[in-house]
């Protein structure tokens, strides 16, 4: 099967839980994920999910906490540094039917991976090797060499009310 690009971006809610979706359903079709999350190192509830479908989703994170309110530190570079390094070799293995990588859009936006390498990832995948790429902030360039680019627009969200983070719903 021939692997394409995706990418999930925007300003609403359900980047992530898109990918998820996508990760659930090619797990019941037996292929095999790799969700890779960028930025994140925080506790999430989908860490918990991924672990019981363990057989075909493999979840690891490259980031500790989310800096999105501040700026990152030389010790989010280096995490965001070699998580990629790991990531692009596990992609040029091919052993993975999907891989997603979660907020790499974010990790481009913040200059924590050049959209150059990340150009140079997609051009050099695998063939049969689908690449999920999700965050707001999208490059131009991303887009560009995408197949596929769905924009989550938010028209109203809770958060403006003071509604937090609610467990198992966005955390």
């Amino acid at each position: 099967m021939k692997g394409y690009i995706q990418v999930y971006t925007g300003n609403g809610k359900g980047k992530t839980t898109a990918a998820l979706g996508l990760a659930l359903r090619a797990s019941g079709a037996g292929l095999k994920v790799y969700f890779a999350q960028f930025i994140k190192g925080m506790d999430y509830s989908e860490l918990y999910s991924v672990k019981r479908l363990s057989d075909n989703i493999t979840l690891k994170q490259y980031g500790r906490e989310c800096f999105i309110y501040k700026e990152p530190d030389e010790e989010d570079f280096k995490v965001a540094r070699n998580g990629f390094s790991e990531v692009t070799k596990i992609i040029a293995e091919g052993k993975y039917d999907i891989v997603v990588l979660d907020e790499i859009n974010i990790a481009i936006y913040y200059k924590l991976i050049s959209v150059e390498e990340v150009l140079e990832l997609l051009d050099n995948k695998p063939e049969n090797v689908e690449l999920v790429l999700t965050g707001r902030n999208v490059d131009k360039k991303i887009i560009e060499r995408a197949d596929l680019v769905t924009e989550m627009k938010e028209i109203k969200h809770y958060y403006q009310k003071g509604i937090h983070a609610r467990k198992g719903i966005e955390s």
